[in-house]
């Protein structure tokens, strides 16, 4: 025979705090995410870029603080923001995005006598 259990407001309440204490748990797991894949940015290799964009995707999916933020930056800095949207999707394209990421990098850090580089990258993709 089913349970008549008759739900209260006390259960309602403690539902609800336990599941504040879920978000508030997993903002903060997040949090250590990104500041783990700052530490490790440094690093040869792509390593840090995909550890702080976990993080960012748990922090966002439990922080309307956080959401709202990071829109508001998105609306601010396009740029910027655009190629961590692009991670954030539920198919993201890595290669290409990384890609896309040298080419601005080349184009910030390399003065115009140094843009040889571009010509030996264009040999190598015929390859």
């Amino acid at each position: 025979m089913p349970s008549l259990r008759v739900y209260r407001a006390a259960d309602d309440l403690a539902r609800e705090v336990a599941g504040r204490i879920k978000r508030v748990g997993l903002a903060v797991l997040g949090l250590a995410i990104i500041l783990l894949g700052v530490l490790i940015a440094p690093l040869p290799g792509p390593g840090g870029i995909p550890v702080i964009v976990v993080g960012l995707m748990i922090v966002l999916k439990n922080s309307f603080k956080a959401r709202r933020q990071f829109v508001r930056l998105q609306r601010a800095h396009p740029r910027v923001i655009s190629p961590i949207r692009r991670l954030l999707r539920r198919d993201p394209e890595f290669v290409p995005m990384f890609y896309q990421q040298t080419l601005r990098v080349e184009r910030i850090l390399l003065p115009r006598r140094f843009r040889f580089v571009r010509g030996a990258r264009r040999r190598f993709r015929r390859r």
